[in-house]
């Protein structure tokens, strides 16, 4: 199976150097470049620092940022397309003496500052400021009326002088004046997507004449290990909004494996002393039942020196051409093990396992230290591939009672891996090829769960849709949490609306809001039908019944300057007050009702669909958008996040609490004797979004048709679209 290493190119990637299982990827079809419209789902955005292409727009000369798109045409060819032209930016708010004859001056003096402040300059970079225009808007935070105000828009040539320039001005190099920044902190593969309607795994299409492919004797040299390389202009290509035929998603590979190891008994292995004995690997494409490949590279049997078989699976990922790998706590076992195994036998050409040539996959180790722990973690890069780990995916999404895989799989998939204590598996390794057979179906079993959980649970899929719904990349969705899925949405409505976005300095707070209520249970044993009331995206709808948004946050000085009445503001629960809808519609509610418009769409379009792949693809993209509507309340609420609003998220949720107590006076008071009922009603249970009620009534029906009168009476005391729904009956069968 191994031939002897050959040394590393000088190109700094390897050469191909081992016979491996066929897995290429389809042929490519393409014969005449200029007539042919190209087009793929892209999975994976990046940036690099690159040099000017000819006949397109940005900086004309020195080091410029090039965005990189990967992704899989349908007929299944992996693509590395290169977009040029692109540059980053911010705003400043400007004083209001600052006219258009102000800006010429404005760049250079900010220019010379920003090249001065540079510790050095191998690039001897001389425009570090490309330009500075005047654009009118608002700030996206607290309402101050119709009126608009300068602000600049600032264009630099690389990312890295954004927050150099933020300081510059902040710190009065420009007439002593302290500028106010907006936006700074967005990251430029954020900032492109949002600028070019760019969604999470989009489909993009590059029109016929408009890009151009790469060959061994382009100018610009092949960079990557993709079948197509091409590059485009940012003002060229297409992408399409993910609806109808733009739904579908491209056969994405999918290689899940499994490493083990000759540990020494009771101790955890090391990558500087214990050897890999094994790799299990399964591929399949995305939406496909059977596999591609299903194979274990074994030391002994397949090859006799570990060096020769951990080289040779590395060529097989590079033959394989993965866009996802996958496993079950490979981040932070797996892949380092690997990567640190075959430094340790100085192994020259392994950790070339990304998509571009001579990038090496390094590992790095992070520390999240909270008051109550200290975690590390690890990440490793894959230029045009996503680590897509099971085991975080589990934490994520599930609550389970161990997040083992033995545990994980019994819970959710109702089956359990092979038993195999690990203090034997290093005699089954020296043992025969009996014993190293049981070893490889262990292995193979625990690469074949991974992939068997994300289909159960369709959690690949569900990501492509909160990807798409959000306009994030899937790899930031793993690695950002949950606050720049509010803040693309953010950026994408805010640049229609003519708001920017301020920059939140984080500093630590005793401010706090009351959260959610919880109606004391009322203990007992319960023989009666107990009916369950249940408020519809209560948090989003009060949100959009009340006009709770950063822009429409009023202030007492704001609302007398500007002759508010009494019938154009909102007075909250919690008494902080904004401006009604017909005074200026919020940006957060517009934002919501989309979502929840989008979502009723996706359910609606769900029961029509017969085809079971797109049937998945149309589930997760309405529990997607369900998500992401309730993500936008808490949003608010992070106090170290991007942009908190306690006075939005205190609002939400003191009326949560006035609505469940309204609601359970309204029940007891409406549904009693004296109203010519059975019985007197009583809720028993109230918490966050439903109330629980006893009607006392003996059949099962009657508490469904009670639950639902009541659901229906109670909705129309509350401003649309708030909404109570009968949602179930809790009911004793003896």
């Amino acid at each position: 199976m191994s031939e002897k290493r050959k040394e590393e190119s000088e190109s700094g990637s390897p050469n191909k150097k081992f016979k491996t299982v066929s897995v290429q990827r389809p042929k490519i079809e393409i014969k005449k470049v200029k007539s042919t419209t190209l087009t793929f789902q892209h999975l994976e955005l990046d940036y690099y620092t690159g040099t000017p292409y000819p006949n397109m727009p940005g900086a004309p000369s020195g080091p410029v940022p090039v965005m990189r798109m990967f992704g899989v045409t349908e007929a299944g060819n992996s693509v590395c397309c290169h977009i040029h032209g692109f540059s980053p930016y911010f705003y400043v708010l400007l004083p209001s003496d600052f006219t258009e004859s102000d800006c010429h001056n404005f760049r250079k003096v900010l220019n010379n500052a920003a090249i001065a402040d540079m510790q050095s300059n191998p690039d001897k970079i001389t425009e570090a400021v490309l330009k500075v225009a005047i654009v009118r808007g608002k700030s996206l935070m607290e309402y101050q009326g119709n009126e608009d105000s300068n602000f600049a828009k600032i264009t630099v040539v690389l990312p890295r002088f954004i927050s150099a320039c933020k300081r510059l001005l902040e710190n009065g190099t420009y007439k002593n004046y302290h500028f106010t920044a907006f936006e700074s902190n967005v990251d430029i593969d954020l900032r492109f997507m949002v600028d070019t309607k760019v969604l999470g795994c989009s489909w993009i299409e590059l029109p016929a004449g408009k890009w151009f492919k790469r060959t061994k004797n382009s100018k610009f040299s092949i960079t990557s290990r993709c079948q197509i390389e091409c590059d485009v202009s940012w003002e060229d290509f297409i992408a399409h909004a993910p609806e109808n035929e733009w739904a579908r998603v491209a056969p994405f590979r999918l290689h899940s494996f499994d490493i083990e190891c000759a540990g020494r008994k009771g101790i955890f292995p090391e990558a500087n002393v214990d050897p890999v004995i094994q790799i299990a690997n399964i591929v399949k494409l995305y939406g496909a039942n059977d596999v591609l490949t299903r194979n274990v590279f074994t030391l002994k049997n397949c090859a006799p020196i570990e060096e020769e078989m951990l080289e040779a699976w590395a060529q097989f990922v590079r033959d394989l051409d993965p866009d996802v790998f996958t496993g079950y706590n490979i981040n932070n076992f797996d892949i380092p093990y690997l990567i640190d195994r075959a430094e340790h036998l100085k192994l020259k050409n392994f950790d070339y396992l990304g998509r571009i040539l001579n990038i090496r996959s390094v590992v790095k180790e992070t520390i999240n230290q909270t008051k109550f722990e200290k975690r590390s973690f690890k990440t490793v890069n894959f230029e045009g591939r996503v680590a897509y780990d099971m085991l975080v995916v589990m934490k994520r999404d599930f609550k389970l009672r161990s997040y083992t895989l033995n545990n994980a799989c019994n819970e959710i998939l109702g089956e359990q891996k092979e038993y195999l204590h690990y203090n034997i598996i290093t005699d089954l390794q020296n043992g025969d090829e009996q014993t190293r057979k049981r070893l490889a179906v262990y292995c193979i079993k625990n690469a074949d769960l991974p992939l068997r959980l994300l289909d159960h649970v369709k959690s690949f899929t569900n990501d492509i849709e909160i990807a798409r719904v959000t306009g994030v990349s899937i790899t930031s969705l793993l690695t950002k949490g949950e606050q720049v899925k509010v803040v693309a949405q953010l950026l994408r409505h805010s640049q229609e609306a003519g708001y920017f976005m301020p920059i939140h300095q984080y500093t630590p707070s005793t401010e706090h809001y009351e959260g959610a209520t919880v109606i004391e249970p009322k203990r007992g044993y319960y023989t009666d039908p107990i009916a369950t009331l249940d408020f519809n995206s209560m948090y989003p709808s009060i949100m959009i019944a009340h006009n709770l948004c950063y822009s429409t946050l009023l202030r007492p000085l704001t609302k007398e300057k500007l002759g508010l009445t009494s019938d154009e503001v909102t007075t909250t629960p919690a008494q902080n007050m904004f401006v009604k809808s017909s005074v200026q519609p919020g940006l957060l509610p517009q934002i919501l009702q989309q979502l929840l418009a989008a979502r009723k769409k996706a359910k609606a379009a769900l029961k029509d669909e017969k085809d079971p792949v797109m049937r998945a693809v149309l589930d997760g993209r309405q529990l997607a958008l369900k998500i992401s509507a309730s993500s936008v309340y808490g949003f608010t609420g992070a106090q170290a996040g991007k942009l908190p609003c306690l006075e939005i998220a205190g609002s939400v949720t003191a009326y949560g609490r006035s609505m469940i107590e309204q609601t359970r006076l309204e029940v007891e008071q409406h549904y009693c004797v004296a109203n010519g009922f059975e019985n007197d009603a009583q809720v028993v249970y109230g918490d966050t979004d439903s109330v629980m009620v006893n009607f006392r009534v003996k059949t099962l029906e009657r508490a469904m048709e009670l639950g639902r009168e009541a659901a229906e009476l109670i909705s129309k005391k509350f401003v649309k679209p708030i909404k109570l729904e009968f949602e179930k009956v809790f009911y004793f069968v003896q």
